[in-house]
């Protein structure tokens, strides 16, 4: 009987040792979420005047998606997409805000943008997922998410602040020494987080507030590119010195997590929450009184062209994913959630249900292909309105797009004005030349399966204004 005791206990000890080995190999997930960073915002997508030699780095050493999508074409709801993998059409995050400051005159509004719904802490979060298969969890960096905050939603340690690069203040609401810059800052916060679980498997959430507005930098780096010939629309000194400041931030993560020996079991993400703001002329060139854009791409953040919402997105994984890879498969920021429990292991949440899918097998093999399907965008909202020689014109009005295989199709809605445009995005990148009238097959197909999907999802659509000034003429 003695005997059997040991071998039982002997055999609990192993099971136990074999677990906890396991539960070390799994990988540390640090993703590091840029803000209103476009997709020829670095060096590797294509810039000749931003310097991002650390952010290259790990893109020339790793995999660099060229069809990479944000899930939104605005920050709030681009990252509730991401944090709970799900389209904004089920998370009810559709804006940053509700009232946006600037529109204050709502009879020149046709229709009512739908509210945003709260994000609610039911949500399996990926923090939360990622939580329940051993991992520590850390978020450091702008959260926008409403209400709650980062440790209502999985993380266990966390620091939120966004709005200024300067003179900020955090959630911690302790005293920031002057001149601090908040990318240096969260940096700092990180790199002690990872010191304190470099032990254990950790996910790293690193959503910089670079490169937002306020247009804020270090002196020396201005100074630096202030001499240097602008390239393209790519120009402004300030814009061009923030850019640098995220990629030493990067660039500090990655040297702390091959100081501490854990590099080789880390994957590193890099991507954008949406694209930069710009706006491009009827020729697709950039507009002069833009301070960067994303030419060879039409427009910017808060429209659905491919300015607004294709982004770089970079993986590294030292000895896993291949030196110098590309994929032109598309992906989507919903894919993130279901392609990081994969990689950690951890099975999908029974009572929450992802939009996204996992493209692991294409970290691991850039010639896999996942099936095809068609992305999504749902964005029902207006922006800024003028009115002037009789005629309204808003930012952009209400507007949704899919995306199937090569073609794109966007539908523009509101109260007197709808119209679709197809694109062929294999063929006309810069979205020049509309299809609808020419294919009115395809354009039907997509339009049909974009109604389908915003039924089958629940998407709340604006209501008509009973404010509206209907003598009002709209503008295209």
């Amino acid at each position: 009987m003695k005997n059997i005791r040991i071998i039982i206990a002997l055999s609990l000890i192993l099971f136990n040792t074999a677990n906890h080995a396991f539960a070390k190999k799994k990988p540390n997930i640090v993703l590091i979420f840029a803000d209103d960073l476009g997709w020829t915002g670095l060096g590797s997508y294509g810039s000749d005047f931003y310097e991002t030699p650390n952010i290259d780095k790990l893109c020339y050493s790793g995999m660099k998606f060229t069809q990479g999508y944000a899930a939104a074409t605005v920050c709030a709801p681009s990252r509730a997409a991401l944090i709970s993998g799900q389209y904004n059409t089920k998370n009810g995050t559709l804006r940053v805000s509700d009232v946006p400051k600037r529109i204050n005159k709502y009879h020149l509004y046709q229709a009512l943008q739908p509210a945003n719904l709260p994000f609610e802490e039911s949500q399996t979060t990926i923090a939360e997922a990622l939580k329940s298969g051993g991992y520590a969890t850390g978020m450091f960096g702008k959260w926008h998410l409403h209400p709650g905050s980062p440790g209502d939603h999985g993380f266990d340690e966390w620091v939120t602040s966004a709005s200024k690069h300067f003179n900020f203040e955090t959630s911690l609401n302790e005293e920031i020494k002057e001149g601090t810059y908040l990318s240096d800052y969260m940096a700092d916060k990180a790199i002690e987080f990872i010191d304190k679980n470099k032990d254990n498997p950790f996910f790293l959430y690193l959503p910089d507030f670079l490169v937002h507005k306020p247009h804020e930098a270090k002196e020396r780096l201005i100074q630096k590119y202030a001499k240097k010939q602008p390239a393209g629309g790519h120009k402004d000194p300030v814009y061009a010195a923030m850019t640098e400041s995220l990629d030493e931030t990067v660039g500090r993560i990655y040297n702390k997590l091959e100081d501490t020996g854990i590099l080789e079991n880390t994957l590193i993400i890099f991507t954008s929450d949406n694209g930069a703001a710009g706006r491009t002329n009827p020729d697709g060139t950039g507009m002069s009184k833009n301070y960067t854009d994303n030419i060879p791409l039409r427009d910017g953040k808060g429209l659905l062209y491919e300015g607004g919402i294709r982004v770089p997105y970079i993986f590294y994984w030292k000895n896993k994913i291949a030196s110098g890879t590309s994929s032109e498969m598309p992906i989507i920021g919903v894919d993130l959630y279901p392609t990081l429990i994969d990689i950690a292991g951890i099975k999908a949440p029974k009572e929450h249900e992802l939009d996204g899918i996992s493209f692991f097998k294409t970290l691991l093999n850039p010639d896999h292909q996942c099936k095809e399907r068609p992305l999504y965008w749902h964005y029902p909202n207006y922006g800024p309105v003028s009115y002037k020689n009789g005629q309204l014109k808003y930012a952009y009005i209400p507007t949704d797009a899919i995306r199937l295989g090569d073609y794109k199709l966007l539908e523009f809605y509101h109260d007197t004005t709808a119209y679709i445009e197809l694109y062929n995005i294999a063929e006309d990148l810069g979205e020049r030349n509309n299809l609808a009238e020419k294919m009115p097959e395809k354009a039907e197909e997509l339009l049909q399966m974009l109604k389908s999907w915003r039924y089958e999802s629940g998407a709340r659509m604006p209501v008509p204004n009973p404010q509206f000034d209907k003598s009002l003429k709209s503008s295209k």
